[in-house]
């Protein structure tokens, strides 16, 4: 398990954790607020319906999945004296589908697959309403991930940049302070024309954020930005003064965000 994560569905906090990177969402939660809600679980179990599901996904889903086991208790489903716990169906048959956690993120949580089964089984509503906030969640995590995919470009890209800062702009014998200095005004010539800042004047004006001003950008601004890196290297291999390439690297910044917005604002349409 690596994560864990929470949706609200109708007032109900519902847990949602990763397992080998596949997301299973917990129906111990889904049912708390209903009384008699774990016994509803234990009746959704013996449910010959439910076996037939939960075998065949596990078919589909978990090759050490023990079939012949799985046989005997679909046979046996329906009957008055069948009982199964998720305990009981997890020993016997080497499920993967529903799993029990103790501790910290303890309860029963099922794959996302059979967990919407599981929640047609409360009731369709609120089935939907667990597909609209985990749909949410998931786009959430998929920004979250092109965040981080662009802020990573953009670092790649400034190592091009501080490779044609030392090959043009630094002299021979300057002392570590020097270049340090060199660098960072050339970073700072990059935020001026992206963000109209230097890293200084964000920090005054932010003094209790952590990080620095391109933690803070969003993905439209860290494409710019590394796209502005890679132009900064080559207007600086042409010889460019600094004030030239601050007002080339402001227009082009000023071009490609209104570009992406309105790209963004297109989708949003749609």
């Amino acid at each position: 398990m690596t994560k864990k994560d929470t949706i609200v569905v109708q007032g109900t906090e519902i847990a949602t954790i990763s397992v080998e990177e596949k997301d299973y969402i917990s129906i111990t939660d889904m049912v708390k607020n209903i009384e008699n809600g774990l016994a509803l679980i234990e009746k959704w179990l013996r449910n010959k319906n439910t076996i037939e599901f939960i075998g065949i996904w596990e078919e589909l889903h978990n090759p050490n999945f023990n079939s012949p086991e799985f046989e005997g208790i679909k046979n046996q489903a329906g009957l008055n004296r069948f009982i199964l716990s998720v305990k009981q169906w997890i020993e016997k048959t080497n499920a993967i589908g529903i799993i029990a956690k103790a501790g910290r993120y303890g309860g029963t949580y099922a794959h996302k697959d059979i967990a919407f089964e599981f929640a047609t089984w409360i009731s369709p509503k609120f089935k939907l309403f667990l597909l609209k906030d985990y749909q949410r969640l998931k786009e959430e995590e998929q920004k979250a991930i092109g965040w981080t995919a662009k802020r990573e470009l953009a670092k790649i890209n400034y190592h091009i940049h501080t490779s044609a800062v030392s090959r043009n702009l630094v002299p021979p014998k300057l002392s570590k302070e020097q270049i340090n200095f060199i660098y960072a005004n050339e970073a700072d010539l990059l935020n001026m024309a992206m963000f109209g800042m230097t890293a200084k004047e964000w920090r005054n004006v932010n003094p209790d954020l952590k990080g620095n001003i391109r933690d803070y950008a969003t993905i439209n601004e860290l494409i710019c930005l590394s796209n502005m890196e890679n132009l900064n290297a080559v207007f600086i291999n042409e010889k460019l003064s600094q004030s030239e390439r601050l007002v080339k690297l402001n227009q082009i910044a000023i071009q490609q965000m209104s570009v992406l917005e309105n790209v963004e604002n297109r989708k949003l349409l749609k």
